[in-house]
């Protein structure tokens, strides 16, 4: 046995409280993952890992020890990249996470001219809605809009902004008239998605309403067809809605109360060395990302 057999399996198993998990993010067998860990606790006559058919579980000892391993996996893995990576090339395999559809329209078509001048890297995207967990779940980088980070063991770096319209069609402000203030959007239909309030400004502050109506999509792209129809009034970011805007598909609605513009991030697990795969990546992005 050497004396790194057993530690990526523990760490995996610690993050992801799963055995199973562990072994799809290490490409591996259930078995070959619970069997190493085994062997592990056994090397250090310690059990490091509670274990029940739901979940696994760190003991004190396999906090502590958890501890340990990442800052030594850490400083493997940053001595290997500050070797092999000299020359300050892109390379190696990258796992990416974004939003759907802000991830399909903008951040993949990027990603893809990016590895076009970049042969020797490759590439995993998740696109998913869901706040992914980084480090537990080994990715290099994530593409953000509007959170807050809440996690110390990440670095965000401000790619661009984007902005949020109320917008409804000219058929519907003919039928229902146009809200005049906030206090008229609760007499209008309301075109639900994913956002459980909508946000706007009044008096310098933040202020939510929370919409109601008879239609409710998870879809960005089914609420701007409903709205295209007429069905009510939605509140959109600016890539769905901008170009029906400009040909007066759609009308933007309370501009003074218009919410402030959201960051688009670059976010990655904080490293005393930088790859220069998610360097670089990065660095594309942000010249990038705002203008497309």
């Amino acid at each position: 046995m050497q004396p790194w057999d057993g530690i990526e399996e523990f760490i995996a198993t610690a993050e992801t409280e799963s055995f199973s998990r562990a072994a799809t993010r290490l490409g591996v067998s259930t078995s070959h993952i619970s069997r190493e860990v085994a062997r592990l606790e056994d090397r250090l006559s310690v059990r490091l890992l509670y274990r029940t058919t739901r979940r696994v579980s760190l003991t004190d000892a396999g906090r502590l020890f958890l501890e340990r391993c990442r800052r030594l996996v850490e400083e493997r893995e940053e001595m290997f990249a500050a070797v092999s990576e000299q020359d300050g090339a892109a390379r190696g395999h990258l796992r990416l996470t974004c939003s759907i559809a802000y991830g399909e329209r903008f951040i993949v078509p990027l990603v893809n001219r990016f590895l076009a001048d970049h042969p020797q890297m490759s590439i995993s995207i998740d696109l998913t809605n869901r706040v992914v967990d980084l480090v537990g779940e080994g990715f290099d980088l994530a593409v953000r809009i509007g959170a807050s980070l809440g996690d110390s063991r990440l670095i965000a770096v401000r790619l661009a902004q984007r902005e949020r319209y109320l917008c409804a069609a000219p058929a519907y402000l003919a039928a229902h008239g146009v809200p005049a203030g906030l206090d008229d959007l609760a007499r209008h239909a309301c075109l639900l998605g994913t956002a459980e309030f909508w946000q706007f400004q009044a008096g310098g502050r933040l202020v939510e309403f929370k919409p109601r109506g008879s239609w409710r999509c998870n879809s960005g792209f089914a609420v701007l067809d409903a709205a295209r129809q007429g069905l009510g009034l939605c509140q959109l970011p600016d890539f769905y809605v901008e170009p029906d805007l400009a040909s007066g598909a759609l009308v933007s609605l309370l501009e003074p109360h218009r919410p402030p513009a959201e960051g688009i991030w670059a976010v990655y697990p904080h490293r005393r060395h930088l790859s220069p795969k998610v360097a670089r990546l990065v660095d594309y992005l942000k010249t990038h990302v705002g203008q497309g």
